[in-house]
């Protein structure tokens, strides 16, 4: 497969869904060769840009594509992937991984049966900034996670926690990687049937304690998230891509001081990284950046918190 274009298909051509046409077109070693919408005005239109073959029914790729992006509503992942899975071919899905656990360990009990790359689409952890933490980050004792949004219709069928909360609960275990002991959370429905707003309180076995708030119903945008250690501190801005990171030393005076650590953040496209990471998982036949494993973990987190939420319980 190496020495030949991977034969690629979209399902699902709305917003995001059109953004990775945009990124597939830009790379060498892909081909988009079909696209499949419910909504077939939609196919017409990317048929007509990429100059591939329209199908209102995904099932209607399957023998022409190697590996496909999912950009589906959330409610519809497992349907739709579990049909590529079982025919042995690979999948990028959009986060969340699916709706359920049940769902989603069938998908991950399809992917290991057939040996299928199941990548997540967590762009986040793509982001240069994201991305640029790694070299810094000690062992953080408290985070503080804004994911603000003005409302949109666009994810409101589900809760803000698997709309938008979720990509800092992935960056939050990844960098924590550590049991959790405790979840208090608040949340409210307020433009939509569920939950608008939702303010989270995680404690982990390491003694981190992670403050997180999500909301679609902001007047602005605000993505940022904070990370304080023994080591020093280091503040994300996920939409502007940028990073403030801080450290302490010991001067030739034998005190402490604060300075800034010179970290290189790169320029590219969270998207665009994220495709470029899923094609080279295709090729090299190699565990993706985001598996479906990591993807259940925030996924298992995420229901949790709806849980806890909705019922008052004790988690």
């Amino acid at each position: 497969m190496s020495k030949k274009k991977i034969k690629i298909g979209v399902i699902g051509i709305g917003h995001l869904g059109n953004y990775h046409l945009q990124k597939y077109a830009k790379l060498a070693n892909c081909t988009i060769v079909a696209v499949a919408d419910t909504q077939i005005e939609r196919t017409g239109k990317a048929a007509d840009l990429y100059q591939c073959a329209a199908y209102s029914d995904h099932r209607e790729m399957l023998g022409q594509v190697d590996a496909v992006s999912i950009a589906v509503p959330t409610g519809e992942h497992h349907r739709v992937a579990r049909d590529f899975l079982a025919a042995g071919l690979d999948v990028l899905i959009e986060k969340p991984i699916c709706s359920t656990l049940e769902e989603a360990d069938e998908l991950l009990a399809l992917a290991g049966e057939k040996n299928c790359i199941l990548q997540v689409g967590f762009v986040e952890r793509f982001n240069p900034a994201i991305m640029a933490l790694d070299n810094v980050i000690g062992k953080p004792m408290f985070i503080e996670a804004h994911r603000l949004h003005p409302f949109f219709e666009r994810g409101t069928d589900v809760d803000v926690i698997l709309d938008l909360m979720i990509h800092d609960l992935d960056i939050i275990l990844k960098f924590v990687n550590a049991p959790l002991t405790s979840v208090e959370a608040v949340g409210i429905p307020v433009l939509s049937s569920k939950i608008d707003i939702s303010n989270v309180r995680l404690s982990f076995a390491t003694g981190c304690v992670a403050n997180i708030t999500a909301s679609r119903i902001s007047a602005k945008t605000m993505q940022k998230i904070r990370f304080f250690g023994n080591e020093g501190y280091h503040s994300v801005d996920c939409q502007k891509r940028e990073i403030l990171s801080l450290g302490k030393r010991r001067n030739d005076a034998g005190t402490v001081e604060i300075y800034s650590n010179n970290i290189e953040v790169g320029s590219h496209d969270p998207l665009e990284e994220e495709i470029r990471s899923y094609l080279h998982a295709v090729i090299s036949r190699t565990r993706p950046l985001i598996s479906g494993e990591d993807a259940r973990k925030s996924l298992e987190l995420a229901i949790d918190i709806i849980r806890k939420m909705k019922t008052a319980e004790v988690i």
